[in-house]
């Protein structure tokens, strides 16, 4: 039997697949686009810097590196080259986002919706995220949407962001040609990855970086909702 919140979910489907998706393939990003996990990040950071003894970073710091690989990204942050102490912030950081920090992280009002439309539509969907395999498997345990996905590349499988070996990879396990897909993503690093193989990209507002950075990297759409999002993906 079909819940109410799941009766709400499909109601939109029969309308969208009336149009055509304009991508075969739909890539996305997950912290910052799918889901709302960038102040459980911020929190997870600051409270890694401290059991470090490291200045603790801002929000805005902390926001400019989200989508990163974990150790580039910290490397980054504190603007360090030790690799013991970036490995130390690491796992503190790990421990904070699996144990110590309870921040909620739930999806973005109107994925589960989403993901339904452009699979009935009849679209591949996949995800390049600069989250570690385990933690991208935990996301997809505790919102039950790992089923929509035909595949996936995360850090611990291809080069960080914005390099597009992740984009590269998925291409060819799943047998699409770049003009085939599209990249959604909430950062610069999704927005330059797309456009250095020259696939279509989406930016969304509602993440950690500022519109006026995504326009600069000429997103074919620029959203500032799931809801606007799944507008621009179909025709």
């Amino acid at each position: 039997m079909y819940s109410k919140d799941q009766a709400v979910a499909t109601q939109p489907i029969n309308v969208l697949i009336e149009n055509k998706p304009k991508y075969k393939l739909v890539i996305f990003d997950w912290d910052g686009t799918l889901m709302d996990s960038a102040a459980k990040i911020v929190s997870c950071m600051q409270l890694a810097a401290e059991q470090c003894g490291m200045p603790i970073p801002t929000y805005d710091e902390v926001g400019h590196i989200i989508g990163i690989s974990l150790k580039p990204a910290i490397k980054q942050l504190f603007k360090i080259e030790d690799d013991e102490l970036a490995e130390r912030l690491v796992a503190a950081y790990k421990d904070a986002f699996v144990s110590r920090d309870t921040t909620p992280c739930p999806l973005f009002d109107g994925v589960e919706r989403l993901l339904s439309s452009l699979k009935v539509a009849g679209c591949t969907l996949a995800v390049a995220t600069g989250k570690a395999r385990r933690g991208l498997d935990r996301a997809w345990l505790q919102t039950e949407t790992g089923s929509f996905f035909s595949a996936s590349r995360t850090a611990d499988e291809a080069e960080s962001k914005p390099s597009p070996d992740m984009l590269l990879q998925l291409l060819g396990e799943l047998g699409f040609e770049i003009e085939d897909a599209v990249m959604i993503g909430d950062t610069t690093y999704d927005m330059q990855m797309a456009k250095t193989i020259g696939m279509d990209r989406i930016g969304v507002s509602y993440g950690v970086h500022a519109q006026v950075h995504l326009e600069a990297l000429s997103p074919v759409a620029l959203v500032h909702s799931i809801s606007e999002l799944e507008t621009a993906l179909f025709k």
